[in-house]
């Protein structure tokens, strides 16, 4: 007799541990097992067909069945399926990737470190902050500084510049030197009647009262996104980065732009930092640097860095960092196709077009009872679910509200994530503005399936 069940639903749900579950909704439910993809859907192992409303995470940006991509993998896997860049070693794809990044690089960058993840290449930004201030007789020079709502990644080092509480709870985070200052979410945090340029003037005038109060000479860098896009798609407010990067300068704090998400092109620009006028020392980039179809990263630094890791690495004999993995030449030749692909598309092209039409329907999703703001740019936003939208209280935790709404977007044929107060929307860059229409038809639907499911619950009248 075979027992093998008929759905992978049906597996032992003790054999894998699945991050970011939320318990109170999903602790009796077996893993949603996905199967294949065609564009911007994906299909389920019970031959359901959903939009991918977030990309996968955030990363999918060509979508699940771009041939030049298999095609890229498939002729590096038959010429050279692994090689390391250890021992002054490297490969071809690899080269080529580190100096195209170098030439699309939204300000001038000198060398480029491949890693596998963007918690890899936030991780080495870190790691190289602390090391170039040793090498120029700074060893005081260390802590530095992150904003609550921030996501930067899950290693110990960047799960401790991650600004969202239950990323430190009970893992015993953040380590020391890590600081966090202002979330710039203007409709939360601003004052009655502050405007955007005030409440961005408020917030850099707390963090250069921080970075005083802890010593501009032990303050070595700052880390921040373009858009906090796993915190809540916070755009920053008008004037808030001109007016950072003059306090940074001012004190020679480093600016390290996490690109993981906004990078190549999510933001209607190449990168994020183009869209608000950030010139960082380092860049991290990651998830559409290979459009998700291989796991790799990239790290990016200026010629000021640069210099100081050599001159030290010789000094010391060695420059003792790296990743078996890093620079994988699979992974290289599709991220290098990706952007290609990127290129000749003229992608930025495309989402500036589309985005327009996936905002218009956002701002409408936003008049919904249950939204107390709709807010994003280009082809990335979030739904803030409130009680009341006057006082734009949040409901309960434990009423799992925007959780609900997950689960009933996907009944709709949506996949996105329902955490703490937001449900995000990221799709795959190739989207049409037909099937932003067919999105935007289905999230209404799953908003009015989570408004009844409130009502019956007395949780709004």
């Amino acid at each position: 007799m075979n027992d093998r069940p008929n759905s992978l639903h049906a597996l032992d749900r003790q054999s894998v541990i699945h991050p970011y579950t939320n318990l109170a909704v999903h602790q009796e439910v077996g893993p949603h097992v996905i199967t294949g993809g065609e564009g911007i859907y994906v299909v389920d192992d019970q031959g359901k067909r959903y939009i991918e409303g977030l990309a996968g995470l955030f990363c999918a940006g060509l979508g699940f069945s771009e041939p030049r991509l298999v095609e890229a993998a498939t002729r590096q896997l038959k010429t050279m399926p692994f090689y390391h860049s250890f021992a002054h070693k490297s490969t071809e794809p690899g080269i080529r990737l580190a100096e195209k990044l170098l030439e699309m690089a939204p300000v001038p960058m000198s060398k480029v470190f491949l890693a596998g993840s963007g918690s890899e290449a936030n991780d080495t930004a870190i790691k190289l902050v602390w090391y170039y201030n040793n090498a120029v007789g700074r060893p005081e020079k260390k802590k530095i500084i992150s904003r609550r709502k921030a996501y930067h990644g899950v290693t110990v080092a960047t799960a401790s510049l991650t600004g969202l509480p239950f990323n430190h709870r009970d893992f015993d985070l953040p380590i020391a030197n890590i600081l966090h200052t202002d979330c710039p979410h203007y409709w939360r945090f601003a004052e009655p009647g502050e405007s955007e340029e005030d409440f961005a003037t408020r917030l850099v005038g707390n963090l250069e009262q921080m970075i005083l109060e802890e010593g501009p000479e032990t303050v070595a860098a700052f880390f921040a996104e373009p858009v906090m896009v796993s915190g809540g798609v916070i755009t920053p407010p008008k004037t808030y980065f001109e007016k950072l990067q003059t306090v940074l300068k001012k004190y020679d704090i480093l600016l390290v732009a996490d690109e993981v998400i906004c990078g190549f092109g999510r933001t209607g620009n190449m990168f994020g930092s183009e869209t608000y006028g950030m010139k960082p020392d380092m860049i991290s980039c990651a998830k559409q640097l290979s459009a998700a179809y291989m796991p790799i990263s990239a790290l990016m630094i200026n010629e000021k860095i640069a210099n100081v890791l050599v001159d030290q690495s010789r000094k010391i004999g060695t420059f003792s960092h790296g990743y078996t993995y890093g620079g994988h030449p699979v992974a290289a030749a599709v991220a290098l196709e990706a952007l290609t692909i990127y290129q000749e598309t003229d992608i930025v092209s495309h989402v500036r077009a589309v985005s327009v039409r996936f905002q218009e329907g956002i701002a409408k999703l936003g008049d919904h009872p249950l939204i107390g703001e709709a807010r994003g740019v280009g082809l990335v936003a979030g739904l803030e679910f409130v009680k009341d939208k006057v006082t734009k209280e949040n409901f309960p935790p434990a009423w799992q509200v925007a959780n609900h709404a997950g689960k009933f977007a996907t009944e709709r044929g949506v996949l996105t994530r329902g955490l703490g107060d937001m449900v995000s929307l990221c799709p795959a860059m190739i989207i049409n503005e037909k099937q932003i229409d067919d999105l935007m038809a289905r999230m209404q639907l799953a908003l009015d399936d989570t408004l009844s499911w409130a009502r019956s619950r007395g949780y709004v009248a």
